[in-house]
Parts: C-alpha cells; structure tokens; sequence
C-alpha cells in the first residue's frame, strides 16, 4: 500500500475549520439534549467513582488483587456501611420526627400570631402579612420549582431498575479504566498544549478532590459535633438537626445562614426539652454558639479538611446555587460550588490566552522562600537562631 505523504496533503482552510467545528458543536448540542435522560446516573457515576477510587486503589496495593476484585469489596464495604449507618441512625430519627407534626403545628400559630400584629413605623401602621406574603410567594414558587426538578429527576433515574444497574456497572468500568480513560484524553490533546492540560487537570482535579472526599470528611465532622451540642443544649430533634448541619456544610457561605434559621425557630417557639431558661434566652445561646461554631469551622476546619480551592465569593456561591437548584434540583444545589469553581480555572485560562498573558503566573514565578522557624521548630537543644530573632524585629516594625 503506498504510504500517503502528509507534507503534501493539503490542509483544511481556516473557514473549513470554524465550519467543521460549529457543526461538530451543533452535534454535540443535539445529542446532550436528546439522551439529557441518560445525563444524572452518568454524572452520579462518575461521581461515585470519583470518590471510590481512592478506596480501590488502596486495597489494591495493600492486598495485591486485581483491580476488577478490589472494586467489587469496596461496593460490598459500601453497602455494608450504608446499611450500618441506617440501622443505627434511621429508628431514632424516625422516633424524634414522630412528633414533628405537633411541634410544626405550634410553630405555625405562633408566626401567625406573631404577623397578625400591627408594625408602628413613622406614625404608620403596616400589618406585618403585607410584608411578609410577596417573600412567601416568591419562596414558594422558588421551591416548589426546585422541588419538581428534583423529583422529576429522582423519578427518571430510580424509576427502573435498569438504571440502578447501568449506575453500578457504569461506576465499576469507571474505576478499572481510569488510566486508560486518562490517556485517552490527553491524546487528544495537542502536543503543544499537553502541559497547559496537566496544569488545569491537576487543578480541577485538586478542587472536585477536595470537594468530594473533604466534603464528606468535613460534613461527617460537623454532624458528630452538632449532635453532642444540641443533646447538650436540649435543642429540639437533635439528630435531625445534627443530619442537617452536616447536610448544610455542602453549601458553602449559605448553609450556616440556612440552619441558623431554622434553629432559630425551634429555640424561639419551642425553647429547650430540660434547660430552665426562657426561650429568647435560649434563643440567644444557640445563636452565640453557632457563631463562635461557625468560626471555627471557616478558620479550621475548612482550611485543614478541604482546603482553599473551592473558596468563592457568597454572592458568587448563591447565584450558583440558585441557578443549579432551577436547572438540576437538588443535585445542581450540591454541585454548585464546585462547578462554579472550575469554570473559573477555565475562565481564567482563556482570558489570560485571549489578553496574551501567562495562563499560570504562580506555577511558573520563582517559589517563595521558606520561613523563619519559631523557637519551637528548631531542633533539640538548639537555641533559636538570630536569623528568626531578626524576622520576629523585622515583622514587628523595630530596626
């Protein structure tokens, strides 16, 4: 066969190229929406596998099995903790929601009571429902869309059982492939930009990595926290405030706004099950410490469990959530902060492409030196060096 001289082969014109490409996008247009049914087990896939891996990957070099085997215990280890967790969790959570209905009851005379009174602001009365009933409708509306969406897509995925499979098998080639998956991408690449590739991988890898697995990790936390100090507080349905709490930690810069509020609600209208104070006091307690809380997990826990790479702007993150919550439910509400967060990796390498500017200035400027060590840092019997004394001056404004 004679080999084809690609030298001398002529080469696709600019306009073929944007005409080609345009088509190509028109396609891929097309196809996202007419097999948009398929998208939510795919993404709860790669989801799944993206978390999982780490624990395939582990029992594989502890125990020396093949990688097929080692996915298959970590789904039985799953399962097995999953099913745990809800034998020790689900019969008291449904023994402290029995009641719910009463307190809920309660809860709504006394905000009605509270709105049926008159506001006196300049001389003019305002009765508090004029106030309050747009915010509610709006509210409403707003959830009662989130609400649909959600269903709507909890319906397509668990509505047969052959999506369940198709999750599970999907997950499992996910796992095993992974390299080969990888390596495949990168192909695609061009040579000449297969390090700006690696860059942004690591990045966008580094940012769904902590949001997944330290999200988790984070989530689990607050919720043994939240647990020991509403039992202590005698905060009404303890566990299922503690589930939420943890819950909450998903949404970033507005799920401590979101809890507060509804614990609010309980100390204020319900007030403790054993602590003698009068509930506004009450009221006052639970909002100091979820204040001092909130602290502590934004200056601590945080930093250490998940780390810098999803912070955003509050705004940025409502807008986020908002918008995922009318696209995808409940699924765009969690996946919110993350998505927002690698677009703006992306975004910031085209407009630094588009402005002819180094895509990743702090990659490729000279590392920081390290720092001074504290006297505590230096080594045994060492005295402290004059060179951390003279940093100690230097920072401290003395010559």
């Amino acid at each position: 066969m004679e080999e084809l001289d690609f030298q001398a082969r002529p080469r696709w014109s600019t306009p073929t190229k944007f005409t080609v490409s345009l088509m190509v996008l028109a396609l891929g247009i097309y196809l996202l929406f007419r097999f948009s049914t398929v998208l939510p087990p795919l993404i709860l896939s790669v989801i799944l596998a993206y978390v999982l891996s780490p624990l395939v990957n582990r029992l594989q070099q502890a125990l020396r099995l093949p990688r097929g085997l080692a996915i298959l215990i970590a789904y039985l280890l799953v399962l097995g903790a999953l099913v745990m967790l809800g034998w020790l969790i689900v019969p008291p959570l449904i023994e402290q929601l029995s009641g719910l209905g009463g307190d809920i009851q309660r809860l709504v005379l006394s905000v009605e009571t509270l709105l049926g009174r008159r506001l006196v602001i300049g001389g003019l009365q305002i009765r508090s429902e004029t106030l309050i009933e747009p915010l509610r409708q709006a509210l409403q509306t707003l959830i009662e869309q989130v609400m649909a969406n959600t269903v709507n897509i909890l319906a397509e995925v668990l509505s047969s059982f052959v999506w369940v499979i198709f999750v599970v098998v999907v997950t499992f080639y996910l796992i095993k492939d992974n390299q080969k998956i990888s390596q495949w991408l990168e192909s695609l690449v061009p040579p000449a930009y297969r390090g700006d590739y690696s860059f942004l991988k690591e990045e966008i890898n580094t940012i769904w990595g902590a949001f997944f697995r330290g999200q988790l990790a984070l989530a689990g936390v607050v919720a043994l926290i939240f647990a020991a100090v509403c039992f202590g507080l005698g905060l009404p349905f303890p566990l299922a405030m503690a589930i939420f709490a943890g819950l909450m930690e998903f949404l970033p810069s507005l799920g401590h706004g979101i809890w507060l509020f509804v614990a609010s609600l309980l100390a204020f209208f319900v007030g403790s099950t054993w602590l003698p104070l009068p509930n506004w006091i009450f009221l006052l307690l639970v909002i100091g410490l979820h204040l001092v809380f909130e602290q502590f997990d934004l200056n601590y826990l945080i930093p250490r469990i998940i780390g810098r790479s999803v912070h955003l702007p509050p705004v940025v993150v409502i807008l986020g959530i908002v918008s995922g919550a009318l696209l995808a439910g409940v699924l765009g509400i969690f996946l919110a902060a993350p998505t927002i967060a690698t677009l703006r990796v992306i975004g910031r390498y085209i407009y630094a492409n588009l402005l002819d500017l180094d895509p990743f200035p702090i990659l490729s400027s000279s590392p920081l030196p390290p720092p001074n060590p504290r006297w505590w840092q230096q080594g045994k019997g060492q005295p402290p060096s004059s060179d951390s004394f003279r940093g100690s001056s230097a920072r401290g404004g003395m010559p």
